[in-house]
């Protein structure tokens, strides 16, 4: 098991940590690594597992509860543990929560209502419908378009990268239902049953997930499919991805530390001219290096979770900070544990050969990490600019 010390930071309440013990001896239970085979199937399994052991109810607040928000802290340590015991069941857990999160955050009670008991019992599997192949970080930029046409919307064009895309019950969309640019952006929920809409393509990536192009043709959607307001969408995506960015952060940390856990293990039991590895000094010098990028990038992921639980209305740059440093951090310390595993760690079904896969799409989704360089400096700036 991991090393959960840091569990005793200030960060945590009680709470947090007594549903660390349980979703350790949850996952112990009931994730087999690696048990991906047909990965919609897979996916699917885990959505329901999760669901099944109360998991997803964390996904987002409770509708029955208007005032309740999420609690970031929960999911990223929810988000770390699964990710260090099964990437697949982090993202099943991850594409709950995302998809569902415009409705938690911005729907109204009937929206609330009628999706979000499935999405957090694994009924329902939701998606997050933002990227395009034109605009995947330039939000504004989206093209799908929404027209109002009396009672209903008419909605075409073209959503890509779509995790969950495939096997999801319902998607948010957005789409442009004004002029250019952002404020021009609105958000849709769009069931898999709706006629006009049509799974393109699936795409296949080096690290098994459901993903896919989707297609909307003359999509017909009642009015009250909308979510907020016309011209509410980006400011929708943007507090959505504000509370969910920290936590990729978090799954990236829950590889790194696997990998750490593995590379420790290696040294300790492999022999090398007539003495374990861990007498290196090189040796030594690499597990040094991984156990500060670890802690590091866990420092800046709890640090953004609970700035956000504590009230903060905006976590822009705490999220990007953590998302950058944990995600980069975890590619450095997965590249040091493939090394220090020699042959092994390019094995295909090797632990660490799967976590090389896993950690390389963190940097790039939900805002890759030049873009969150850019958000990060602009924070930055606005900052120095007045005095703060």
């Amino acid at each position: 098991m991991s090393d959960r010390s840091f569990l005793d930071w200030p960060f945590f309440e009680a709470s947090h940590r007594v549903l660390s013990q349980r979703l350790e001896a949850w996952c112990a239970a009931s994730l087999k690594e690696g048990d991906h085979g047909n990965v919609d199937a897979a996916c699917r399994a885990r959505v329901g597992r999760l669901g099944a052991g109360g998991w997803l109810a964390h996904s987002s607040p409770n509708p029955a509860e208007r005032a309740a928000r999420h609690d970031v802290r929960t999911l990223a340590l929810i988000r770390e543990t699964l990710a260090r015991h099964d990437a697949l069941a982090d993202f099943a857990f991850a594409m709950q929560g995302l998809g569902a999160g415009p409705i938690a955050l911005f729907g109204t009670e009937a929206q609330r209502r009628a999706w979000l008991p499935h999405t957090r019992t694994g009924a329902a599997i939701a998606a997050f419908a933002l990227s395009e192949p034109a605009s995947g970080s330039d939000v504004a930029s989206i093209a799908t378009r929404a027209r109002r046409d009396g009672a209903h919307y008419i909605l075409d064009g073209e959503k890509t990268w779509i995790s969950n895309g495939g096997i999801a019950d319902l998607h948010v969309v957005f789409a442009r239902t004004g002029a250019a640019g952002a404020k021009g952006l609105s958000a849709f929920i769009v069931p898999a049953a709706t006629p006009g809409f049509l799974v393109a393509e699936r795409i296949a990536v080096i690290a098994p997930h459901p993903l896919a192009r989707l297609r909307f043709e003359s999509c017909r959607l009642p009015a009250d499919a909308l979510i907020g307001a016309e011209g509410d969408g980006f400011r929708i995506a943007m507090a959505t991805l504000d509370v969910f960015r920290a936590t990729v952060g978090a799954a990236a940390l829950g590889l790194a530390r696997r990998a750490l856990e593995l590379s420790f293990s290696r040294a300790a039991s492999r022999q090398l001219f007539g003495a374990p590895m861990s007498e290196l000094q090189m040796v030594q010098g690499h597990l040094a290096d991984m156990a500060v990028e670890v802690d590091a990038a866990a420092l800046l992921v709890y640090r953004a979770a609970w700035a956000r639980d504590a009230g903060a209305a905006r976590i822009t740059r705490e999220a990007a900070m953590a998302k950058l440093y944990a995600t980069e951090a975890a590619q450095r310390v997965i590249d040091a544990a493939v090394q220090l595993h020699g042959g092994d760690g390019v094995r295909t079904g090797h632990p660490v050969e799967a976590l090389y896969r896993e950690i390389r799409a963190l940097r790039i989704y939900e805002g890759a990490s030049d873009v969150q360089k850019v958000v990060i400096a602009r924070q930055a700036l606005a900052a120095a600019a007045h005095g703060s």
